[in-house]
């Protein structure tokens, strides 16, 4: 699975509330501010083992984070520091909340493992940007080879956190604990698969 491929299927979904909200001539780069604030909220509630609060102030979060670029485009104040602001928040929420959730419910080492992973999964696109030279946009979105490729990102591992949060509150046996470490898992085998797919189109390829 591989949600960030078919964004553009997905934004049927929450496009009408980013235009809604971009009526009431709200700053993206507040919504975005905002956005990394309740995620950081999230993190800390996601410590202190209280599950449904997280996962709310989560989902919150991550509502935010997709609609802040549609606001941008609604109200035409796309800057290039915006788009640099929005990418700063989404790694500090990932890392807040994927590190509080593996110190809280399974380990440090757990913790530092799927922090790190995850970080890689993501930073992978813009070192290839830079050192391969993908460069389309459209509609403020970098196009690349890599958008497709691999199957557990950003979306995915939201989610199962959001998922595995509930078998926590339910008491189910696959909680929280197993659920960081699947993300970790599932997080490597898709960066490797990233890695695998740049080695093959550009491993022989001599500057």
């Amino acid at each position: 699975m591989n949600l960030t491929s078919k964004r553009d299927n997905l934004k049927k979904l929450y496009v009408p509330i980013g235009i809604a909200v971009a009526r009431t001539g709200v700053h993206p780069n507040l919504i975005t501010l905002l956005s990394l604030f309740l995620g950081t909220v999230s993190a800390y509630f996601f410590y202190h083992e209280r599950v449904l609060t997280a996962v709310s102030f989560l989902i919150l979060s991550g509502l935010f984070d997709l609609i802040d670029g549609i606001v941008a485009r609604e109200t035409e104040r796309t800057t290039k520091f915006g788009a640099v602001f929005d990418w700063i928040a989404d790694k500090w929420v990932d890392g807040f909340v994927l590190g509080a959730v593996g110190f809280a419910y399974a380990s440090p080492f757990v913790a530092v493992t799927a922090v790190t992973v995850s970080m890689l999964h993501s930073f992978i696109k813009p070192v290839a940007y830079a050192e391969i030279g993908y460069s389309e946009r459209v509609k403020g979105k970098i196009k690349d080879p890599l958008e497709g490729v691999g199957f557990f990102g950003r979306p995915e591992t939201f989610l199962a956190v959001i998922f595995f949060s509930l078998l926590e509150r339910a008491h189910f046996p696959l909680g929280l604990n197993f659920g960081i470490k699947i993300i970790a898992l599932l997080s490597l085998a898709s960066l490797l698969l990233r890695v695998i797919y740049l080695y093959k189109h550009y491993g022989k390829e001599y500057e």
